[in-house]
């Protein structure tokens, strides 16, 4: 899932006026963006984030972002999830921003965060385990778990004692050829375990599909001492030193987080502020008038 959870990584950027961004943008990307074409770096059979269906988050915020920026057309780079995404896609100038990243490097530069998240728990409904929200919790003692080998997640389960237990399943895969979030969710329904922790965007899609809904716990773990964060800010990425094309993205997350949060809860995308609490209505700016 190109480490949407593995990696933390912020930088938080100054927002300039569209009047002056749009211009600066389109001159220091000259040779890679056409006015007329949003061109966005994405993995194709990723759900629910991105597929060559239009049917994906990232592909409905794309399109928010391109209305924003009056480019009535988005075009796509397709290439699977992992190691070389960045390079191959956005650093070869094949495509001029990825929807969903936290991952800085030297090919990658981050904007604004434009939602917050976190790992969630999935059990049946009626298990009794619906209010648990975390793994440390004395009420999944002797329960089945299932996790993603090497996620940051991995640890907590590993913390209250559960992992000699626990069902493993692949962390970063071609999404094209396996699907090892589904396969969790859908051990949950059989009852080959009684509780999936997954991250969280997957968790809240394919727990209402592919047979009955599950109910979606998301993890508001204390931070333990030692443990990696659960929580990640996601961003949009860009190229390294495209910083107007970066405060550009800015002013467009800032105008219309509303719309982009609407798309993400619809989506069952666990959304928390800073303060780890839930996110369950829109944030339109409000009025002035």
């Amino acid at each position: 899932m190109r480490k949407h959870a593995a990696f933390a990584a912020i930088i938080v950027g100054s927002l300039v006026a569209a009047s002056g961004g749009a211009g600066a943008a389109e001159g220091h990307l000259a040779d890679a963006v056409n006015r007329n074409v949003l061109r966005v770096c994405a993995t194709p059979a990723n759900l629910p984030y991105s597929n060559e269906q239009d049917e994906g988050l990232e592909n409905k915020i794309a399109h928010i972002v391109a209305d924003e920026l009056k480019r009535p057309r988005v075009e796509y780079t397709w290439f699977p999830q992992g190691t070389g995404f960045v390079r191959k896609t956005l650093s070869e100038k094949r495509c001029d921003l990825i929807m969903g990243t936290v991952q800085a490097d030297e090919f990658t530069l981050n904007t604004n965060h434009y939602y917050r998240t976190t790992y969630a728990l999935v059990t049946k409904k009626g298990s009794g385990l619906e209010g648990v929200t975390s793994i440390l919790d004395p009420k999944l003692k002797d329960k089945k778990v299932g996790i993603q080998a090497g996620a940051p997640a991995a640890d907590y389960v590993a913390k209250a004692g559960l992992m000699p237990t626990a069902k493993s399943y692949l962390f970063i895969v071609d999404t094209r050829y396996q699907n090892p979030m589904q396969d969790m969710v859908n051990d949950v329904r059989s009852g080959e375990i009684d509780v999936g922790v997954l991250w969280g965007p997957y968790a809240g899609w394919y727990s209402k599909r592919g047979g009955e809904e599950l109910h979606v716990s998301p993890m508001l773990e204390a931070k333990q001492p030692g443990l990696p964060n659960l929580e990640y800010r996601i961003t949009m990425g860009v190229r390294a030193g495209e910083t107007a094309w970066k405060h550009e993205i800015n002013n467009v997350i800032a105008k219309r987080q509303g719309d982009i949060d609407k798309v993400l809860l619809e989506y069952g995308v666990p959304l928390v502020d800073e303060d780890n609490k839930l996110i369950t209505e829109p944030r339109f700016a409000k009025s002035t008038n």
